[in-house]
C-alpha cells in the first residue's frame, strides 16, 4: 500500500477527534464521485490498522438516465475490493436537493439498522463545508446554519453520522483519485446550473477564488469549524437557562413537547440578547411542526420586556404566546 500525506491526515484526523473506533462496522456511502472514491479508498487502506468491517451502500435517486448504470459501476468496485453492496433505489424520481438529502439520509439508516453498521460515513469534504456555509448565508441564517456540516452527529438511535474529510478540498481528492487511478463516475447533474449549490460550486466560489483569496474554500471551511465549538457552547447554555425558566430541575425530560407551556420571564432578563433568541428557538422547536423562522423567534423574544398581557399573534398550528406577571404562557 502506498501511504501518502492524505493517507496520514485522515489517520491523525479520526484519531484526534475519536470519530471511529477499532473493530467497529462502518457503512460508507458511495456515490461513485471522486469525494466517496477518496474516502472509500482511504478506509480501504486504512482498515487493517484499525480492524473495521466495510460496507459500501450506493442510493439511487433515479434522477438520470445513467442512475441504474452508476449503480452497477458503484457495485463492480465493492465486488473487486471484496466489501459488502447494499443499494437503495427510490420508487420514484426525486428532483429536490432537499427532498434527496432527506430520503438518502433514511435510505442509509435503514441499511445501517437491518445489518448493524454503527456508523454512516459520507464523503463531504471542506470545500462542501464552504459551500454549505454560504448557501446558507445567503438564504439567510444564524450561526447555526453556518457551522451545518459537522464531523459527526447522531443521525438515528444507535446510528452516527461522520465525515472524516472535512479539512480536505475538493482539489485534493480529485488529485488523490489521479494518483491512485480510482474510476471516477461523472455525475451530470453537478454541472446542471438550475441548482444553488451548482451555481455556488461552479461560478461563485471559482470568483471568490480569483478575486479574493486563493485559499476561499479552506478559509470558510475554518470559519465553519470555529462556529461549530461556540454553537456547541451557545446551545448547551441556552438549554440550561430554559431549564432553569421552566423551573425544571436535570431528571425531568425538557425535551418533551409541553402545550399548554410557560416559562419565567424574570429569569430570561437577565441574560444575553443571543441567550434569550436561542431560549426562544428551543421553545419554540417543541411547539412548530416547522423550524422556527427569524420572525417568530423576534416576537416571542419582544415579551420578555413586555408589558402584562402583552401577547403574540398565532404561531403556524394556532399557539399564541402572553404575558401573565412573571410569565410566559402559551395558550
Amino acid at each position: 500500500m502506498v501511504w501518502t500525506p492524505l493517507h496520514a491526515k485522515i489517520h491523525r484526523t479520526i484519531r484526534s477527534r475519536h470519530l471511529f473506533e477499532r473493530n467497529q462496522r462502518l457503512l460508507i456511502a458511495v456515490s461513485g464521485g471522486q469525494d466517496s472514491l477518496c474516502l472509500i479508498k482511504l478506509l480501504l487502506d486504512l482498515q487493517s490498522k484499525w480492524a473495521w468491517d466495510l460496507g459500501i451502500a450506493h442510493c439511487d435517486h433515479r434522477w438520470r438516465s445513467d442512475s441504474e448504470a452508476n449503480a452497477h459501476h458503484v457495485e463492480n468496485l465493492a465486488k473487486t475490493w471484496e466489501i459488502s453492496f447494499y443499494l437503495e433505489t427510490a420508487n420514484e424520481s426525486i428532483n429536490s436537493e432537499a427532498a434527496a438529502r432527506n430520503w438518502r439520509y433514511q435510505a442509509l439508516s435503514v441499511i445501517a439498522k437491518a445489518n448493524n453498521y454503527q456508523y454512516i460515513v459520507t464523503g463531504h469534504t471542506a470545500s462542501d463545508r464552504a459551500e454549505t456555509l454560504l448557501y446558507n448565508l445567503i438564504r439567510g441564517t444564524g450561526a447555526d446554519g453556518l457551522q451545518a456540516l459537522t464531523w459527526q452527529r447522531p443521525l438515528t438511535t444507535g446510528i452516527m453520522l461522520v465525515r472524516p474529510l472535512l479539512e480536505i478540498t475538493r482539489t485534493q481528492t480529485e488529485q488523490f483519485c489521479q494518483e491512485f487511478k480510482l474510476p471516477i463516475w461523472q455525475d451530470s447533474t453537478n454541472q446542471d446550473l438550475q441548482y444553488a449549490r451548482n451555481r455556488i460550486r461552479q461560478e461563485l466560489i471559482p470568483y471568490l477564488r480569483e478575486n479574493f483569496n486563493p485559499q476561499v474554500e479552506s478559509a470558510l471551511a475554518q470559519t465553519a469549524e470555529l462556529l461549530q465549538a461556540e454553537v456547541e457552547y451557545l446551545e448547551q447554555a441556552a438549554q440550561e437557562l430554559r431549564d432553569r425558566a421552566l423551573g425544571m430541575g436535570h431528571e425531568e425530560d425538557s425535551l418533551t413537547p409541553l402545550l399548554p407551556l410557560r416559562f419565567n420571564r424574570r429569569v430570561l432578563q437577565k441574560a444575553p440578547l443571543a441567550l434569550q433568541r436561542r431560549v426562544m428557538r428551543q421553545v419554540l422547536q417543541q411547539i412548530l411542526t416547522d423550524a422556527p423562522s427569524f420572525e417568530h423567534i423576534e416576537k416571542l423574544t419582544a415579551l420578555i420586556i413586555a408589558p402584562n398581557r402583552s401577547q403574540t399573534d398565532p404561531f403556524p398550528g394556532g399557539a399564541i404566546a402572553q404575558v401573565e406577571g412573571d410569565w410566559i404562557c402559551f395558550k
